[in-house]
């Protein structure tokens, strides 16, 4: 999945009313923080996560470490947050978020 820049803008400003719900510790990623991630993904297409101080790793790190493994897109990093998106793709999902499209100018 290759989100468009005009996608990016659009996500990057619902990530900012949402809650920090993913916590990288000192443990880094294992097993229960990607279940975690995914789960949370499955349920709201877009969450945030935070690296704590005394984790080794960074928050870009973090994220690019957690997108393959949770089939998601680094949306954005900023100091020690980033943001993952993942389309659901449940039908009947009343939560779902509609990207804009990207139109090209025909001549």
């Amino acid at each position: 999945m290759d989100l468009t820049s005009k996608q990016r803008a659009q996500l990057r400003g619902l990530a900012n009313g949402i809650d920090t719900i993913l916590i990288v510790g000192k443990d880094g990623i294992g097993d229960n923080l990607i279940k975690q991630a995914d789960d949370a993904l499955e349920a709201r297409e877009l969450i945030k996560g935070k690296v704590l101080e005394n984790s080794l790793l960074s928050a870009r790190e973090a994220a690019e470490a957690l997108a393959p493994r949770t089939r998601s897109e680094v949306v954005q990093v900023i100091g020690t947050k980033f943001v993952l998106y993942r389309p659901s793709h449940k039908k009947d999902k009343k939560d779902k978020i509609v990207l804009a499209a990207d139109r090209k100018k025909r001549p």
